[in-house]
């Protein structure tokens, strides 16, 4: 083995910097905050809230928004993404990122959104709210309701 003294002396300088404080500050991993952190979203309570340039990048121009809500298998979700201010799209995605479900314009010819799924595992998911392109963002609704099958009664 070769012995390299600039890598000795450069090796010491750099511990005695640190050990002296001069400005640089070492944080452990696990002080660290995580960047990503989606809204809690339950089921039947409608959230008004607003999609801004403060939201995630899409890479598309525009940005989103994600919800993080719990679902189990063989619920039947309806989610209800409604705005004035731009044209909703509204993704369901899986743990891994899949899309289990997507919507851009609802059956009333909208831009709002409306997106159904039968969920087949139990687990957390998430509801991205975005724009359409670069169409911004604004204020919006968003409502996510659990169907529920009628029982019917035996005669």
């Amino acid at each position: 083995m070769i012995h390299c003294p600039q890598k000795s002396w450069f090796g010491t300088l750099l511990l005695t910097i640190i050990s002296l404080g001069l400005g640089w500050e070492v944080l452990p991993a696990k002080g660290q905050q995580s960047l990503y952190n989606p809204i809690p979203l339950t089921s039947n309570e409608q959230i008004m809230d607003t999609l801004s340039e403060r939201d995630i990048p899409t890479g598309e121009g525009g940005f989103a928004r994600d919800y993080l809500v719990q679902l189990e298998a063989g619920d039947q979700v309806a989610i209800d993404l409604m705005s004035e201010e731009f044209d909703s799209i509204l993704l369901l995605l899986a743990a891994d990122g899949s899309t289990i479900a997507e919507n851009d314009d609802g059956p009333d010819g909208s831009t709002n959104s409306l997106l159904f799924a039968r969920i087949t595992e139990s687990g957390k998911y998430i509801v991205r709210v975005r724009a359409f392109g670069e169409t911004g963002g604004g204020k919006f609704s968003l409502k996510l309701n659990r169907l529920r099958p009628v029982k019917m009664e035996a005669k």
